[in-house]
């Protein structure tokens, strides 16, 4: 499935009623979650349960039905998700199902919205009266067949409207073979280091746009409440973060991609993300780095490239000597590899790198590939 996203050009009146639909969407969610509550609706319950509501709230009926209908998906999306982590006996929270407040997009299957022969324009035609918007970018969507169009996302933004068409193809990359295999070592002083010594500078986004974000966050915190200024005010900081967020996420792509095209194995540590945000002290510079996106970016373009991606155990790839196998015990703030054993001296990065590459090569045969990254 491939995604191409535009932004959308319309007025007013036209963002007015895409507005109301994302209303209507998260009206029916909540609706559906209610039912679950109360009844312990399943699934189909929830479809059916739909119609009930087009019935008994007029506003509702103005929503494409399969928009509906993919509202109570979202609705049992969390609903599954959360069985799923009870029966997997996932430690702490389960993640129970909560009312949404702010939703930001709404769903369109196969109906309720039609392209343009031109490629520039798409209508809706349910009863919300959003009508004709153009598309602003680049990509053509006019190339695929209508029936290849399986979905249609209309997202809110702090900078705008944007529609995302979800385009049943696959997309083929032909991988040059290079003959290199790397291990990588994710960090905070650089983003990553590799075996063979290469490091890439940690961008730290968020903490360049820092000391802006926390001005713009003051001056919204002085305005007064539901007044037009605090509303300009808001805009701007989610602004500001959406912009840090574009740069780490467009980072991330880049960097997965440089690494995937130039080797033909790639290892890095199966690290629990989630479990290392909760240290106070590094919790900031960790979500900063954004090591679970690029993370997944290597897997994806690994898998497009059908080149292996193996994640190995983090137990002991800084302490070991990479050399000998030597145990040289060393605390954080140690960021050279000295060996007692053999002598060897290296960067303390490059040592883990080697280690977790010697660790997946070891594996090969045993164990699968684009192991999954717990983010």
């Amino acid at each position: 499935m491939l995604m191409y996203e535009y932004k959308l050009d319309g007025t007013k009146a036209q963002y007015a009623a895409i507005d109301e639909a994302i209303r209507i969407v998260q009206f029916i969610r909540n609706k559906c979650l209610r039912l679950w509550m109360d009844d312990h609706a399943n699934k189909n319950d929830l479809q059916c349960y739909c119609a009930v509501l087009a019935k008994a709230f007029p506003f509702a009926s103005s929503l494409n039905s399969q928009a509906r209908q993919a509202s109570a998906d979202r609705a049992w999306s969390a609903i599954a998700r959360f069985y799923d982590n009870c029966k997997q006996k996932k430690p702490g929270k389960k993640g129970y199902p909560r009312f949404q407040k702010n939703n930001r997009s709404v769903e369109y299957k196969t109906t309720g919205w039609k392209l343009e022969p031109d490629g520039r324009h798409i209508t809706f035609t349910d009863g919300c009266g959003i009508g004709k918007l153009r598309l602003i970018g680049t990509r053509e969507i006019e190339t695929f067949p209508a029936k290849q169009i399986k979905r249609i996302h209309l997202v809110r933004r702090a900078d705008g409207y944007y529609v995302q068409f979800a385009v049943q193809a696959e997309r083929h990359v032909e991988h040059v073979p290079t003959g290199k295999q790397v291990g990588i070592d994710v960090g905070l002083k650089a983003f990553y280091t590799d075996s063979e010594g290469g490091t890439v500078e940690n961008p730290r986004h968020y903490r360049k746009a820092e000391k802006r974000l926390k001005r713009l966050q003051r001056r919204l915190s002085k305005k007064q409440k539901k007044s037009q200024n605090r509303k300009k005010a808001r805009k701007a900081v989610a602004k500001a973060h959406l912009n840090v967020q574009r740069q780490r996420e467009d980072f991330a792509r880049k960097q997965a991609n440089a690494l995937v095209t130039s080797h033909d194995l790639i290892a890095f540590e199966d690290l629990h993300i989630r479990n290392m945000v909760r240290n106070r002290h590094l919790s900031k510079s960790i979500s900063d780095a954004g090591w679970g996106r690029f993370l997944h970016w290597v897997n994806y373009y690994a898998a497009l490239h059908q080149i292996p991606v193996m994640a190995v155990s983090p137990q002991f790839t800084s302490q070991n000597c990479s050399a000998c196998g030597t145990l040289v015990k060393k605390s954080l703030s140690v960021r050279t590899h000295v060996c007692t054993n053999c002598g060897v001296i290296l960067d303390r990065d490059q040592n883990a790198a080697l280690n977790i590459l010697q660790k997946a090569l070891s594996t090969v045969g045993h164990t699968g590939t684009d192991a999954p990254v717990s983010a």
